[in-house]
């Protein structure tokens, strides 16, 4: 009775294009044990044909316990790999339904590729299975050299490029002088690269380095959009891995967010444990502030390295890493908890942009409450400070986030005003341009703050909700007035504190307050810090 598959490797040291590459180490594996490892998740040892010039190689083999064909004379003369090896494939075809021929020379492609186009080979009842890659291009000829045709014609072709990364053959149909045989196409995509270059060589070497992060970010209108810009600023910074992002029950807002900028994406559908745990993350960086012991728990059991932002649940303690850049540090905590302003990441819209300069007289005043503005801040702030703004003749800037679900009232409101007098813009990516223009502002006591700082915007302050509270960065010693949690929206008092703020002694006072910040090299550190916990291994 037949055997299902065999697996032949062709591993001819001459025919290499780098010295010695089949026994140079990539990514700290030699490419030839790298092809073994994957052929040993197909078949036995027994079932693995090795054809081989080098004595190395040989050994190699045997130490891997596979067979393995020597011959010192052996020499590819064409890239055709099914003539070069006809000889071995009649060798064993009368043993096996199947012959799968693999290439040490494409190491992206791992054992879950093959089986996958194995499956598709017996699905499709084909004669053979040929690698491919896909492509489109615009194609050169001299036919279509005419400078019209260059500029204005935008016509691509598909083409398809023939990867030798691995053929499947049925024995059954081994009739080298048959005409039409059934031949199956299967696309490798991003992992179809052969390595014939020492560019080849370095891609495949950074790829095969690549880790994956899991950021999972939770982001709704309750919640705000806070996580989500700094999840996204910091996964910006990451080239060298993966970065994958989950968004937690309830978080579609954050999800349409994060999915605009092409990162993958997925919401959480069942036990966030679980969900994690299927994207086969090295690292989960949190963004969801508390977090569950049992969770954190269950990721560290997993040998995966977590990073939590904002988080003052059970889950901190277990975690590797904790960052809070809203609250003050405690001088008894533990070296993995980095708390504090020396900690916030600006968005790199604010990097190496110029300040807002001082006025004696205001002219501009921002109103910005975060991405979402549960309690519509925006617009009983507005509603108060209008008629004072318009007698001193200061224009006021209204920016509101993608989460704001009380656009139309704020529309109907500003439909008599002149745009020269208040200025509504909804979800920007430009917010350091209208900071730079704002002499002063009022926003709620999230991330905002932080960025007011940097550009030296003396504020006002409404926290949105208790947790807001406990953040105590935007006070007067930071260049804020603190207006704390207002139950009841408390006119009078926001009345009183832009009087202080127009008051031109004030405001300078609070402005040079501001001057001690600088948030600009803050990123890269806390970056460098999640990234080394993957070089830790």
């Amino acid at each position: 009775m037949l055997k299902d598959r065999c697996i032949i490797i062709p591993a001819i040291k001459k025919s290499a294009i780098i010295p010695d590459q089949l026994v140079k180490k990539l990514a700290g594996v030699t490419l030839i044990q790298r092809a073994l490892n994957t052929a040993r998740e197909l078949a036995d040892g027994d079932d693995i044909h090795v054809v081989t010039d080098s004595e190395e190689i040989s050994l190699i083999c045997r130490r891997n316990q596979v067979q393995y064909h020597y011959d010192q004379s052996l020499r590819f003369s064409t890239p055709n790999i099914l003539r070069e090896l006809k000889f071995h494939i009649e060798k064993v075809a009368a043993d096996y339904e199947s012959i799968i021929i693999y290439r040490a020379s494409s190491p992206l492609v791992n054992h879950h590729d093959i089986q996958d186009g194995y499956d598709e080979f017996r699905a499709k009842d084909a004669d053979i299975l040929v690698t491919l890659k896909r492509q489109e291009q615009r194609l050169w000829r001299e036919s279509n050299c005419h400078p019209n045709q260059l500029i204005y014609d935008e016509t691509t072709e598909t083409i398809f490029i023939e990867i030798k990364s691995f053929i499947i053959l049925k024995s059954s149909s081994l009739n080298w002088d048959r005409e039409k045989h059934h031949i199956a196409p299967y696309y490798l995509g991003d992992k179809a690269i052969e390595i014939s270059s020492y560019q080849d060589w370095w891609i495949c070497e950074k790829l095969l380095q690549q880790k994956r992060i899991v950021f999972v970010v939770a982001g709704h209108s309750a919640l705000g959009l806070g996580h989500v810009y700094r999840a996204l600023t910091l996964a910006h910074e990451i080239t060298d891995h993966r970065v994958i992002f989950l968004c937690s029950k309830g978080s579609e807002l954050a999800g349409q967010r994060i999915a605009e900028k092409d990162y993958a994406t997925s919401l959480q559908t069942g036990d966030l444990l679980e969900d994690v745990l299927k994207l086969e993350p090295d690292l989960v960086v949190n963004d969801i502030l508390d977090t569950d012991l049992a969770y954190v728990k269950g990721l560290k059991e997993k040998g995966i390295k977590v990073v939590n932002f904002e988080d003052a649940g059970p889950g901190a303690d277990a975690a590797d890493l904790v960052v809070n850049a809203l609250f003050i540090p405690d001088d008894g905590l533990p070296e993995k908890y980095l708390y504090g302003p020396d900690y916030f990441c600006l968005r790199d819209e604010f990097i190496d942009v110029d300040k807002s300069q001082f006025r004696e007289v205001p002219k501009t005043f921002l109103i910005t409450f975060g991405g979402t503005d549960p309690n519509d801040l925006t617009l009983q702030t507005l509603q108060v400070v209008q008629d004072i703004c318009e007698r001193k003749q200061i224009k006021i800037f209204v920016v509101t986030g993608p989460g704001y679900l009380h656009k139309a009232q704020l529309e109907n409101y500003l439909k008599d005003f002149d745009r020269s007098a208040i200025e509504y813009v909804h979800q920007t990516g430009v917010m350091s341009a209208i900071m730079q223009q704002a002499d002063m502002a009022i926003c709620s006591a999230g991330r905002t703050v932080y960025e007011l700082a940097h550009m030296r915007v003396p504020s006002i302050v409404i926290a949105q909700h208790a947790r807001e509270h406990t953040h105590p960065f935007s006070r007067p010693e930071n260049g804020f007035e603190y207006l704390g949690v207002m139950g009841k929206f408390n006119a009078a008092r926001l009345r009183e504190s832009l009087s202080m703020l127009l008051n031109m002694a004030n405001r300078r006072r609070l402005y040079d307050r501001m001057k001690q910040f600088r948030f600009g090299r803050n990123k890269k550190r806390v970056v460098n810090k999640i990234l080394s916990f993957l070089e830790k291994g």
